[in-house]
């Protein structure tokens, strides 16, 4: 099946999240139906803590879900289509369970998400306005949607991981909010690993048909800099490692000061000692080279 560049970085993009807190299928094929759903998530129960970090993801992960991402505005089709894939996945389990009851809270909730959604269409299926923050919208309860429009969401911490998913200056900005997290924060590396694989699978007409003209040229450089800062960390970390293999066979096992220091030194620094090296008798000689 064919899926173009943004479908796939949103389905991975979603497993990533939510994989460690339920089970998550991808292009989920409906059941004697040729149509399939683009993730399908079963929240593991009770929730642990793992959830804490999602933001506003929260809400799509605490029961079951059926996402939906769009990098352009959704159409009436669209819409029409997301939610005969909610019943055609209702009715098939409501076919395995025979008799038995279905509650409502096991079925999953459709979420729509949108890079923007047109007041035409939101009037059109009666919308409403959430409480919670805006950006989100319902269509009631009956039909379990929610409409979520990724462009109106407040620029804050809670909404980064749906925000990341829009388009043109929403997600650019987002992605430079990602970016300013601490080089230790346990998702920043992985999102920005994501998002540079799926730089790469796009040719440049793509993108700039997918991003606005003044954005085009500022996005990639918060992926720019970070691949360049994972390299240069990366090649420090190899002849950091060579180094001391050579040193452990030339000088012995070296006390934990020598090796600190060594550790500290900097790319060049351990470029020439690695050449120094080969003359080295003994761990004197290294010292005395670090002093």
């Amino acid at each position: 099946m064919t899926q173009n560049p943004f479908d796939q970085l949103a389905k991975q993009y979603l497993e990533d999240f939510l994989t460690p807190i339920g089970a998550v299928e991808r292009q989920y094929e409906i059941p004697g139906e040729a149509k399939y759903v683009d993730v399908l998530f079963t929240p593991n129960l009770p929730i642990t803590a793992a959830i804490d970090d999602l933001g506003l993801l929260r809400e799509i992960a605490k029961s079951p879900a059926l996402i939906e991402p769009y990098s352009n505005p959704p159409t009436r089709d669209d819409l029409d289509t997301c939610q005969l894939k909610r019943l055609w996945i209702k009715e098939d389990e409501r076919r395995k369970r025979g008799d038995g009851p279905y509650p409502e809270a096991e079925q999953p909730m459709l979420w729509v998400l949108a890079s923007h959604l047109s007041k035409p269409l939101l009037k059109d299926y009666l919308a409403r306005k959430t409480r919670r923050v805006s950006g989100l919208y319902s269509l009631g309860a009956g039909q379990r949607t929610m409409l979520v429009a990724i462009d109106q969401l407040p620029k804050i911490p809670n909404t980064l991981w749906l925000r990341i998913l829009g388009r043109g200056e929403t997600q650019a900005e987002a992605i430079a909010e990602l970016y300013r997290l601490p080089i230790d924060h346990p998702r920043r590396d992985g999102i920005l690993r994501l998002f540079a694989a799926w730089k790469v699978r796009i040719d440049l007409e793509e993108v700039q048909a997918f991003l606005n003209p003044e954005v085009t040229m500022a996005y990639p450089q918060a992926f720019l800099d970070w691949e360049e800062a994972t390299k240069a960390s990366s090649k420090l970390g190899q002849a950091r490692a060579m180094v001391l293999r050579l040193l452990n066979r030339r000088c012995g096992d070296l006390p934990p000061a020598v090796r600190s220091q060594v550790e500290a030194l900097s790319l060049t620094q351990l470029e020439q000692l690695s050449e120094d090296l080969l003359d080295f008798s003994g761990l004197a000689a290294l010292e005395a080279w670090l002093g």
